[in-house]
């Protein structure tokens, strides 16, 4: 059992999903920070710094009015947070265009290397001149 185990594990598809849940752990935490202190000051800019994490509605429990999010929950409220909800909406619409225009720029950079690839391939050797001769004795005696 250890055996097949280690199989499993030595196995490319089990590193490579490894490999790529580390990096993806790696590259949420950059693209959060990218959304969180770039993006969404410059976006508060021309919203005129609306945040609307903390809008919810009370629906059950004494809350003082004008009360933060946190605040209402500490106090035991049960709130319905429409605020966080729209923040969440728009944080993921701006991730994936983020990480749409990544991928899109690697792949690019991608295509770009595998170019000068395929342009350097090898090409056939030409033919020698007694195989082109011998070529067109033998389609003349066909023809004939």
């Amino acid at each position: 059992m250890f055996q097949e185990f280690r199989d499993f594990i030595a196995r490319g598809n089990v590193m490579d999903m490894a490999v790529g849940i580390i990096v993806g752990a790696a590259f949420t935490a950059i693209v959060s920070s990218l959304v969180a202190d770039l993006i969404n000051p410059i976006i508060g800019l021309f919203t005129g710094g609306i945040d609307f994490t903390n809008n919810y509605a009370v629906l059950s429990g004494d809350v003082a009015e004008g009360a933060s999010l946190e605040a209402a929950r500490e106090a035991g409220a049960s709130v319905f947070a429409y605020g966080s909800f729209i923040m969440a909406i728009i944080n993921f619409v701006i991730i994936a265009f983020v990480v749409f225009m990544l991928v899109r720029q690697v792949n690019k950079i991608k295509a770009a290397a595998e170019k000068p690839e395929e342009e350097s391939a090898p090409e056939d050797p030409p033919t020698p001149v007694e195989v082109q001769l011998l070529t067109e004795i033998r389609d003349a005696l066909k023809s004939a």
